[in-house]
Formats: structure tokens, sequence, C-alpha cells
């Protein structure tokens, strides 16, 4: 492989914060350029306008996991062109009481603990040692992670990237950008070259909703009636009204327990009996919750008011105020056109050790995962593919690489579940660590080994979200002994 000495990263979110310290102590590279296509770092952990209004322009797109289309580029560069108004879903999921749900050592990076910082809901919640954060920490961490070294002298915001090709004849990846000019009328085009290319623009951005006969129709007539979790900003909105939650993830579970005592009562929950295997199904257990099977179809009518949501055990819930539906993302990759094309089930093939394109490894991932360490497993990956870009390590031949994802394949399935590391984190830690190598000669970020007590710690927080909701269940089941007692 030709020596690599220009790097370009796609997002300055945790993935991309990481990445740049990984190949900047490789001290090697001479060009190592940054593209963020929002006004600051932070990824999917930086908090939208108060009067932002979530947007769901073409639900059938949505329910395709087609609707982050790549945007038409001018014929000519650079160039100034007409402001593109294509909707891109870059708002984010945060919302003003949002608290991680991992241990924060789990989520930070080996040598960059997370602040101890907590809101007093925290405390109140899960003890003084909570190991929690307020997403507010957490945007402040990604963005101290930049603003050090001179790192922040790398990275270009409000700058998206719109298209990244291969030029064959040079070698050279082509990476096409566009950046708003400050009349908001117009869009600067142009290209910049690179030896190779990080990918890191994480997967929480593009909802997804699975196709629901009439639920466009539902949209349509009554606006603002159909959500996905990402437009969730806390439970007032809801209070009194009749909801519907859908899915049992992680979202659902945290909608659904807040809005238990605030909504209309019962809260109707629809979920399949398939829970996270971290949280199971203890929110749901709250007395103000009715779990509802999946829905069949939907009918509305703007002149009658209808709006009726129907199950497939035959119930009928009408008068339905809100569906909220906490039922994940889709991840796109709308700047890589041919290989978008390949991803199905939120998985793309050809991805050895959820790292490296095996067509060509100068094109690299960082966070192409599920069920990880967030944010720790983004530095494993980010040291791996910073060593190779280096010319420090070698992959293993073709055939390998495809007996690994033939393997896991296997093992996992051939759609999300490829991509979760659960429940083997040790074991991808450890490989990942030891192709990656030991530091030379003082240069390149160390790895620590995987330590049990990681896990250990991992379970317990989620088991003192899971004592929270049950301290919460209980709560409500005495709240409503003492309502029927006064009566």
């Amino acid at each position: 492989m030709p020596s690599i000495k220009s790097i370009a990263i796609i997002g300055a979110g945790p993935a991309g914060a990481i990445a740049v310290d990984a190949l900047a102590q490789e001290q090697v590279f001479d060009t190592i350029r940054v593209f963020e296509r929002r006004e600051k770092a932070g990824g999917c952990w930086i908090e939208d306008p108060e009067d932002h209004v979530q947007q769901l322009p073409d639900l059938d797109k949505i329910a395709a996991r087609k609707p982050d289309e790549t945007v038409p580029i001018p014929t000519q560069l650079p160039t100034t062109a007409p402001r593109n108004n294509q909707y891109r879903f870059s708002e984010t999921s945060i919302y003003p009481a949002l608290e991680t749900n991992i241990d924060a050592f789990a989520m930070s990076f080996s040598q960059e603990p997370f602040p101890e910082d907590r809101t007093p809901l925290n405390v109140r919640r899960h003890g003084e040692n909570s190991p929690f954060r307020h997403w507010k920490a957490v945007e402040g961490y990604i963005q101290g992670l930049l603003n050090r070294r001179g790192y922040q002298d790398l990275v270009s915001y409000n700058t998206t990237v719109e298209l990244v090709a291969k030029d064959q004849a040079s070698g050279k990846w082509i990476v096409t950008l566009r950046q708003p000019l400050e009349n908001g009328l117009e869009d600067r085009w142009w290209e910049e070259t690179f030896d190779a290319v990080v990918v890191a623009p994480g997967h929480y951005t593009v909802p997804f909703i699975p196709y629901t006969p009439g639920l466009t129709e539902l949209l349509r007539n009554f606006p603002g009636s159909v959500e996905h979790s990402k437009a969730w900003r806390g439970p007032e909105k809801y209070r009194g009204k009749r909801t519907v939650v859908v899915g049992a993830s992680i979202s659902g579970p945290d909608i659904s327990f807040a809005l238990a005592d605030v909504a209309e009562r019962p809260l109707h929950c629809v979920v399949r009996g398939k829970y996270h295997p971290y949280f199971f199904d203890f929110a749901f257990q709250h007395p103000n919750i009715f779990r509802r099977p999946p829905i069949t179809h939907i009918t509305s009518n703007i002149q009658t008011n209808e709006r009726t949501v129907h199950c497939e055990d035959g119930t009928r819930l009408e008068n339905v105020d809100h569906i909220i539906f906490g039922t994940g993302y889709t991840w796109t990759l709308p700047f890589l056109p041919n290989l978008a094309e390949t991803i199905r089930n939120n998985r793309l093939p050809n991805l050895y050790q959820h790292v490296f394109w095996r067509e060509d490894p100068t094109l690299c991932f960082v966070g192409a995962i599920a069920a990880g360490f967030t944010f720790k497993v983004f530095e494993w990956q980010a040291v791996l593919a910073a060593r190779f870009l280096a010319g420090r390590i070698t992959l293993p031949p073709i055939e390998q690489q495809i007996k690994w994802e033939e393997d896991r394949i296997n093992y996992k399935g051939d759609g999300v579940p490829f991509t979760a590391l659960y429940p083997d984190f040790d074991e991808y830690f450890e490989e990942v660590r030891k192709m990656a190598g030991e530091p030379k000669d003082g240069k390149g970020r160390p790895l620590p080994k995987f330590e049990k007590k990681w896990r250990e710690d991992f379970d317990a927080a989620h088991l003192l979200r899971i004592a929270m909701w049950k301290r919460g269940n209980e709560e409500a089941r005495e709240r409503i002994r003492r309502e029927k007692g006064s009566v």
C-alpha cells in the first residue's frame, strides 16, 4: 500500500474526536482534516433550538430505509450555487433531562475520564455515586477532546461531506464538500483530495418508522400526531392526551416510563414481547401502562375527527392524540452512494472487523457497531485504523477477512445483531488491541487490556436503572391504592 500522508475524517462526534487523537499520535501524517456538518463538535449530543419541529417528509422512504438521499452536485467545482434545501435529518434527539444510560467509565476513553459532575435529578435517582452523566457533560467532554493539542484547527464546521469517490487514476479519495454562506441564500461547493478517509458520522440521525397502513394518512390529516422518539423533548406536551408508544428497546421504555403518570391512563405501549437485553420489561410493569400487540393499521378521517389504531388482537384504540415511534434509526451513507446501496438491516457488508472496507481498506469506519461500550470501543477501532493507515501493521489476507465475516454471520446473523458486540465485549476489544499492537518509539496511542471490572460496572449500571423503574412502579401502585382508598 502506498504511503498515506493525508486523511479526511467525516464527523466530529465521539468517534471522529477520538479518531483525530489516534491519528495525530502516530506522528506520520502531514494532513488530518475533519468535516462536521453541525456548528460545533458533539455529534448526537448537541441540543437543537427549542422551536425545532421534527420533519417526516416521506414515511414510505423512511420505512424503506431510503430517506437520506445523495444531494445533486454541481457539474463544475469549485462554485457557488443556490442553497440546497433537501432535508438531511441533521437534528439530534437531545432533550433537557437526558442522562446517559450506561456507566460513564464504559463511555469514557481510556486516557480521558468523564468529569464527576452529576445533576440533582441524577443523584436523586441513582445516588451520589451515580455512574450516569447529563448530556451537557457528554457534549463538553467531546468538545474538550477536540479543543486541545491544536486539534480544533483541523476541524471545518458547518461543512457537509456530499460525496466521497476514489479517483482510480491518482489513487486519491476525492471529497466533495458543501458549506452554507452567511447570506443564507447560497452554498459554497469545492473538492479536496486525500490518501485515506475515516468515516465516523454516527448512526443516530435518520429515524426509522416501520411501514404501517394508514400512518401516512393520519400524519397528513392530523399534523403532529405522529412522531419518532428523536422528537421527544419531555412529557408535558402529552399531559392528559391519549398516547401510544411503539417500541421496547431503549427509547421506548424511557419515554413510556416518563409518560405513565402524565398521559391519559392507561398509556398504551405497543410491544412484540422482545425487550432490550440490558433492560428487559421493567419499565413496562408500571401500573398505568397497558401493553398492546403490534399495530395492523390505522384509520383516520379529518371530517369525523377519527384517529383509530387497530392492533393484531382486534383492539381498537380510538381518539388517539399521539403516536410516538421508539423504533430505532437507519444507518445511511449518502456521501458513499455505491456502498449505501449495499447496506442491509443497518449492516454494511465487506467491513472487516467493523472497521476496514475490504475492497479498499484506505476507507475506514469508526463506530459502525451496535450495543458496544460506547464510546470506549470507538477508541479501540480508531487506534486500529490509525496503526494501519500509518503503515505500522498489515491486515490478514482477503480470504481470512472473508472468513471472519462468514463466521460472524453464522454466529450473529446477517442483520442488526451482526454489528452488536453484546455479549462478547472482551473478545472484540482484545482482538482489536492485539491487531493494533503497541506504540512504537513513543508514537501512537496505547490500548490497555480489557478488564473484567469494566463489564461488571457496565452491568451494574443497568441494574441501577432497573431499580429506578421498580421504585417508580411501586410508588405508582401505592398512589393508586391511596386514590382508591380516598374515594
